[in-house]
């Protein structure tokens, strides 16, 4: 009997913050269902794509303006000729002033090969237009001629 007397008083005291606390309990009102996509929102992110792609190539015009000066006669170094040699190394003639340099360039590593004054390069059958002997379209001409005639 005491227990039911106990549980009744512990009752008593704590049924009005029981209530309370369901009477502060707010009601669940669901979120706002999200927005459509509207016409105004495309325009705006095409907008924003046609802006972000105009700045990359605005910052690419400007940056292949920055590494390629003219050349406008004032430099002091020319490349007059290069050939490859191998898969990675190359022969280049520069011209510096009145001097002709031979350099050998390979990766990480540049050396000069000779030296010699400034002249004038000698014209041959490639630097006139015509096709020398030993070409690949010379080849195919010969045979292509032997297989029709």
């Amino acid at each position: 009997m005491l227990t039911r007397l106990f549980a009744a008083l512990l009752a008593a005291i704590f049924s009005p913050f029981v209530y309370a606390a369901d009477a502060a309990r707010s009601a669940y009102v669901p979120p706002p269902p999200p927005a459509g996509v509207s016409s105004g929102s495309v325009v705006q992110v095409i907008v924003s794509l046609l802006l972000v792609l105009a700045a990359v190539m605005a910052v690419a015009w400007f940056l292949k303006r920055i590494n390629h000066p003219s050349q406008n006669g004032l430099s002091a170094l020319k490349v007059i000729s290069g050939i490859a040699v191998g898969q990675r190394e190359r022969i280049v003639l520069v011209e510096v002033n009145d001097t002709w340099l031979v350099v050998g360039v390979a990766p990480g590593q540049v050396s000069a090969l000779h030296t010699m004054p400034k002249g004038s390069i000698p014209e041959t059958e490639s630097t006139r237009g015509s096709v020398p002997e030993r070409s690949f379209q010379s080849w195919l001409k010969q045979h292509m001629e032997k297989r029709n005639g």
